[in-house]
């Protein structure tokens, strides 16, 4: 799985229809419902404003795409289609097209939303997915250096740290090293929020 590490915008015109290809990494559907409805006020005149999503939750894979008005299959699913292909998670794609007077029948607009999804998708930095655990540990204060030392060799960071007696840690790593971490820090590790 992969995911987008910064938002993209395209353009292109087909038979005088301006189409505005958007990817946008998404953590969660609520971010993606306020990044449609900002979308909707940035181009309110639009025709056209067609969108696909796939967002990795804790329930599963939420996966939605829709025509706006559209005939129905010829801009939503050609756009999720090349979101699934791509294998994209935590990622919106939304299609603007702006009519420019010439009908394109289903096959036209299918290429075209399909097409402007991929052009959009293929201009952004795309990089694989890692799924983070947060893990809690208490521990004393001769023990931080070799905390920081093994959070840079395990790629993990420090979100946030309470001192008091000992030191309260809340850390994100990925979970393909949480293993480690456990067997380096078992006996301090308090709590682990896994995401999945």
């Amino acid at each position: 799985m992969y995911r987008v590490k910064l938002s993209q915008t395209i353009e292109e015109v087909v038979k005088k229809s301006r189409f505005i290809g958007i990817i946008i990494p998404c953590e969660t559907e609520e971010c993606s419902l306020h990044t449609l409805k900002e979308c909707s006020e940035t181009y309110p005149n639009a025709s056209h404003i067609t969108f696909a999503y796939r967002i990795k939750s804790a329930k599963g894979l939420i996966c939605r795409f829709h025509d706006a008005g559209e005939p129905k299959g010829t801009a939503g699913k050609p756009i999720f289609k090349q979101l699934e292909g791509k294998k994209l998670i935590n990622v919106l794609v939304i299609v603007v097209r702006y009519f420019g007077g010439i009908k394109l029948g289903a096959g036209g607009l299918t290429r075209a939303y399909g097409n402007t999804a991929s052009k959009v998708i293929a201009a952004a930095d795309i990089m694989p997915y890692v799924n983070y655990v947060q893990v809690e540990l208490c521990l004393d204060y001769k023990h931080i250096q070799l905390l920081k030392y093994q959070l840079k060799q395990l790629a993990g960071k420090i979100i946030k740290q309470d001192f008091s007696e000992q030191v309260k840690f809340l850390i994100s790593i990925p979970k393909v090293n949480e293993k480690i971490l456990i067997q380096l820090f078992g006996g301090k590790i308090i709590n682990i929020h896994r995401k999945t």
